[in-house]
């Protein structure tokens, strides 16, 4: 983790969306949006198809730019103009995509476009593959070797991967977008360990899902957008009937 800048509190949080909006035309993706995400915290953002999800994700990934609002990182208000700069600032991010190029090796993957080299200038594959270790370790993820090419895992072990590439660069902020969809139980299961240690190394996690057991299953909090708009915010311990009420507006 990263110091807290000068004259941050420590209940500080690491990220705060502030009255954040977003439209594409006469579309309100976003409207007034509020999110505050701390240290040690996964924080589920959920709602049907439309709310924003995706959106506010990547409004904080630095893929889209917001229209109104403050993003604030640590207290202080930024602008996120590219998902580099999302990466400066300390935010890394997994959409339901991955990435990922399946005809390389894990510690390819880990650093795809950012790899080490040497001082002669040449890539350092020996301290790459030592650092995904060690990586691979800190989130408890299974996998025969770093140079089994991600061709050869299963979905879940791609997930993983994609998941400990966002370590790199010491992140203080991490959005998983749908990192459950399409595994299967065991799979699922071996995911939201990765979660659960990304909260354990102190880092604050935004959760996307649609799968309320998951959410329920590893977040601190749960808040539901709609239509763009906050529209509810429960502890994780909140029934399944309360979020869903939230969700399609029956509360």
């Amino acid at each position: 983790m990263k110091a807290l800048p000068q004259g941050a509190r420590k209940d500080t949080p690491l990220l705060a969306l502030r009255e954040v909006s977003k439209y594409f035309g006469a579309v309100e993706a976003m409207v007034g949006v509020d999110l505050e995400v701390h240290a040690h915290e996964v924080v589920a953002l959920v709602g049907d198809n439309g709310a924003g999800k995706s959106t506010l994700a990547k409004v904080v990934a630095g893929v889209l730019a917001p229209d109104a609002g403050q993003v604030e990182i640590e207290g202080r208000g930024v602008s996120i103009g590219s998902p580099s700069a999302a990466n400066d600032l300390g935010i890394a991010s997994v959409f339901q995509d991955l990435a990922v190029a399946e005809n390389l090796d894990v510690t390819a993957n880990v650093y795809l476009g950012r790899e080490l080299r040497n001082r002669a200038g040449l890539m350092d594959d020996g301290r790459m593959e030592v650092e995904t270790k060690r990586l691979l370790e800190h989130l408890t993820v299974r996998i025969p070797s770093v140079r089994t090419p991600l061709r050869n895992l299963s979905a879940g072990q791609r997930q993983a991967v994609a998941i400990a590439r966002t370590l790199i660069g010491n992140p203080r902020i991490v959005v998983l977008d749908e990192p459950t969809a399409a595994l299967s139980v065991a799979q699922t299961g071996e995911v939201l360990t990765h979660i659960q240690r990304l909260r354990d190394l102190g880092l604050g996690v935004i959760l996307i899902s649609h799968n309320l057991n998951d959410v329920r299953a590893v977040s601190d909090r749960i808040e539901v957008l709609r239509h763009g708009r906050n529209n509810g915010s429960f502890p994780a311990t909140a029934s399944h009937e309360s979020i869903l009420a939230a969700i399609t507006g029956a509360s």
